[in-house]
């Protein structure tokens, strides 16, 4: 079975969130390679864990979201939408909260 390092994929799409909900603080979008996450690695991690005994479903649907609404946040922002970009950002942290905890769950499977 492939080793995750669960503690680093948080830390990682924690430092990311932060940073980008930073880039939006005050109302200014502020440069920051948004499209950053976009080479994440944790889809090609969770796939190489085969176990009859872990199931991922929930927690890629759980990364997928945090991706795809963060692609579209970049997206809006890009196309001059900076305000209807923000209002998905509580969103965005929803969704990472959602992860966080759907990869803690992922450790205590792991750890059995």
């Amino acid at each position: 079975m492939t080793c995750i390092d669960i503690q680093g994929a948080i830390r990682q799409h924690t430092q990311w969130r932060r940073q980008f909900l930073n880039a939006f603080a005050g109302g200014e979008y502020v440069d920051m390679p948004l499209s950053e996450h976009r080479g994440c690695t944790l889809d090609k991690t969770l796939a190489a864990l085969i176990s009859p005994a872990i199931d991922l479903q929930a927690l890629n649907r759980a990364h997928q979201s945090f991706h795809v609404l963060a692609n579209e946040i970049v997206e809006l922002s890009n196309n001059g939408l900076g305000h209807a970009a923000d209002l998905l950002l509580p969103e965005l942290t929803e969704a990472s909260h959602h992860l966080v905890k759907e990869l803690d769950l992922l450790r205590e499977q792991l750890s059995r």
